[in-house]
């Protein structure tokens, strides 16, 4: 139901761009529409969030207020409810044309926090195209050059850490397809990328597993014992280190199975002691 009603957002406000700026103008003032009711109408619609009919209103409004901060204030307005339905194209040319338009506005800060967010949103997962992840990576890079102590660059830090973790899987991903199709240079090329730029992802485990598995496999044993030498040092409890202790200790499993036979008649040893002090 939901899809269906989101469709017919995107068809009505696609037949209603048919009109340019001019006319929707020429026909407010012939009207001689209220800026301040239509914008009182607008942010009625927001605050039940009926963020189309909203952005429809704000846009009106900007179009015939006299005053520059409040044109500005409803180019924002409108630009926000344009984001909330998921519509980043129209959000963004919004945007695009309030910091054109109102450069010494209070919310310019904000218009570029929320350009930084639409890139943000519409990265996809390790198997889609990298465009979105680097457009995203220097949207945010640039806000926090310009904007380094504000409250938004608090939020876009923890998204750029995250995008750092979707580079790291990108890479991983590509690393995985050579290994599949036995291409080795290249997947070990990219598996190095990780360990010297993503080092702090979660993907940096499994990138050194994966070095000392073909590294093994191609019979350069000294290179395998480095990555697990590394991999051991900073996470010998983490899963990815024992995979990597298997391949190089092929006694591995016999030395498991010998433990816990120990433990096994310790632990009966010790139940007897039990029953006999009872």
């Amino acid at each position: 139901m939901f899809y269906r009603i989101f469709l017919t957002f995107i068809l009505v406000f696609a037949l209603n761009s048919c009109t340019n700026n001019n006319q929707v103008k020429y026909e407010a003032i012939k009207n001689k529409d209220n800026p301040f009711e239509l914008y009182k109408e607008g942010f009625e619609a927001f605050n039940i969030n009926d963020f189309f009919f909203a952005s429809q209103k704000f846009s009106e409004a900007e179009l015939i207020f006299d005053s520059p901060m409040h044109a500005a204030k409803s180019s924002i307005m409108s630009a926000y409810s344009l984001y909330a339905i998921n519509l980043y194209d129209d959000a963004e040319e919004t945007l695009n044309r309030f910091l054109k338009n109102y450069p010494a506005d209070k919310n310019v800060i904000y218009a570029y926090y929320l350009l930084a967010i639409i890139q943000f949103e519409q990265v996809g997962d390790e198997k889609h195209d990298l465009k979105p992840l680097n457009e995203s990576k220097k949207r945010i890079e640039s806000f926090l050059k310009k904007y380094p102590n504000t409250e938004y660059a608090i939020d876009l830090k923890f998204k750029k850490s995250l995008l750092q973790n979707q580079f790291a899987a990108k890479e991983l991903y590509i690393a995985k397809y050579y290994i599949s199709v036995q291409k080795w240079v290249p997947a070990i090329n990219r598996l190095k990328i990780i360990v010297n730029k993503f080092d702090e992802t979660i993907f940096i485990e499994e990138a050194l597993h994966r070095l000392v598995e073909i590294n093994y496999h191609l019979g350069l044993e000294k290179e395998a014992k480095k990555y697990a030498s590394i991999l051991g040092y900073n996470y010998n409890s983490s899963k990815w280190y024992e995979q990597s202790y298997k391949i190089l200790n092929k006694d591995y499993n016999v030395i498991l199975k010998k433990d816990a036979k120990e433990k096994k008649k310790l632990f009966n040893k010790i139940i007897n002691i039990i029953k006999k002090d009872k």
